[in-house]
């Protein structure tokens, strides 16, 4: 297949789509104060953590507080606490409304807050801190992002073929396991797809022609791992598991060696876009990390959580819609003269709101944070609070994004919620990128720097499977990143 030019025209918005909180005299919303407390010192944040991760989970801890305060925007403790995080203390963001604040780099900080409460050890880095945890008001933020800018469009002709090719590829996997076993595990094979994927569109390298092979996807996962232990459950038992990976940090010698594989990788492969980034003044060293940790951690990691979550509320949905999804898609294909472009999945409706539903229904990060830079007054649905200079705010995503205000039907996946103009107008309530749908990332802002590029290879992926499925049946299960699906039935296209 020839190759097409993926690059991604930004989407943009004005000012006034943004949701903002008000600011004093423009709500006639009561002024009250936040609900909620920390407990006591060191038994308040260890309470809440194993409240969070084991005694309720993580939605039936937020709702029984918003239930508590009749509030959605309260005081409480977030994980890990004790010892490895100082400060645990946050105000909970929990609807739509309130949200947004944590996107205003006017008037909150996003240094080192890109895992939460804590940050990991820069030793997982290469010494450095990445531009995740980088706030725009630093200046290697700037050069930082424009080098994956960069990234994006050089290796842009590249996406659509390799795409197809390595997720060809995974198709032959599960369909020859389905044979042999009667049922397939998604799991590997997307990783190993994805990784291969994007070793191939940005560097134009395979990894499993060079030293890694196959080991990539495990490689990352460990390393990973040791980054976000202190906020997941690996489902051990709850002491012991609480004292193995909340309380203290894992060493980050034990990874070393595996970090050095991956960083090798890049290094050797990345040439062109480390030619780049000098002339921008980043040292090639720090420029591999960046680049290492933007497509394993951020892109990997996204396609790793976010391509099963759709096959899940996809399969969920049922034959229906899978036969629509494959009408749609496969008669726009024939009438762009049977090739794939962004101009023809532009005129897939149903297939864009389906992606878009997916991001909404779950997203694939849901914690984001923010520091107060200055006083504040954020507005929820009810009421108006008042946010000190310093206080630490964190969002609940799936909470905002499924804010019955907002959404109807807010618990359901409605595969054509995004459709038409009343449809599209609801996507600036959708955040999964550290941002809303309907702005796009820019030096000056935290918004994933790849957010057009997931929502291209999400759509890709949803296009490649129906071009070759009518339908297909699913067993979905749990991992400790999002789902684990079991393939159980691929019916190959009949029209």
């Amino acid at each position: 297949m020839a190759s097409r030019d993926a690059t991604v025209e930004p989407i943009t918005s004005s000012v006034s789509d943004t949701i903002l909180p008000s600011e004093a005299g423009e709500t006639k919303l009561p002024v009250k104060k936040i609900p909620g407390d920390y407990g006591l010192p060191f038994i308040g944040p260890i309470k809440d953590r194993l409240d969070y991760f084991y005694n309720q989970g993580r939605d039936k801890f937020f709702k029984s507080k918003i239930q508590k305060y009749q509030s959605t925007v309260i005081r409480t403790n977030m994980p890990p606490g004790p010892f490895i995080a100082s400060n645990p203390k946050v105000i909970a963001l929990l609807d739509g409304k309130s949200f947004p604040i944590l996107f205003d780099v006017s008037k909150v900080e996003k240094k080192n807050l890109f895992t939460g409460t804590y940050m990991p050890s820069t030793n997982l880095t290469g010494g450095y801190r990445i531009l995740s945890y980088l706030d725009p008001s630093e200046p290697k933020h700037t050069k930082l992002k424009q080098l994956l800018f960069f990234l994006l469009k050089s290796s842009s002709n590249r996406v659509f073929s390799e795409f197809e090719a390595c997720y060809t590829e995974l198709f032959k996997t599960v369909e020859n396991e389905l044979n042999e076993k009667g049922e397939s595990s998604f799991e590997k094979p997307n990783e190993q797809a994805a990784f291969n994927f994007l070793g191939r569109a940005y560097f134009g390298s395979n990894p499993v022609d060079t030293k890694l092979g196959t080991d990539g996807p495990s490689l990352i996962a460990k390393w990973v791992l040791f980054q976000l232990a202190p906020v997941l459950s690996l489902g051990l038992p709850k002491y012991i598991e609480d004292l193995l990976i909340h309380t203290f940090p894992l060493p980050s010698f034990l990874v070393k060696k595996d970090y050095k594989r991956l960083y090798d990788f890049f290094y050797e492969s990345a040439g062109s876009v480390l030619d780049e980034a000098e002339k921008m003044g980043i040292s090639r060293e720090e420029a591999c990390h960046n680049l290492l940790f933007a497509t394993c951690f951020n892109t990997f990691g996204g396609m790793k959580i976010f391509f099963p979550n759709i096959l899940k509320w996809i399969g969920n949905a049922g034959p229906d819609l899978q036969r629509s999804l494959a009408k749609e898609i496969r008669s726009v294909i024939k009438s762009n003269g049977g090739e794939l472009s962004l101009g023809a999945m532009e005129q897939m409706p149903l297939m864009k709101s389906v992606v878009y539903e997916a991001f909404r229904i779950e997203p694939p990060v849901p914690a984001q944070y923010a520091k107060a830079k200055v006083d504040l007054l954020i507005e929820s649905h009810d009421a108006v609070f008042e946010v000190k200079k310093g206080e630490m705010l964190f969002g609940y995503q799936p909470f905002a994004t499924k804010d019955p205000v907002i959404f109807e039907r807010a618990e359901e996946f409605v595969p054509e919620r995004f459709m038409g103009v009343e449809g599209e107008k609801l996507l600036k309530h959708v955040f999964w990128s550290n941002g809303p749908e309907t702005e796009h990332p820019t030096v000056e802002n935290k918004q994933c720097a790849g957010k057009e590029f997931v929502v291209l290879i999400s759509r890709l992926f949803v296009v490649e499977l129906f071009r070759r499925y009518d339908t297909f049946e699913i067993e979905v299960g749990t991992s400790t990143l999002g789902a684990a699906i079991t393939i159980k039935s691929l019916n190959k296209a009949s029209f």
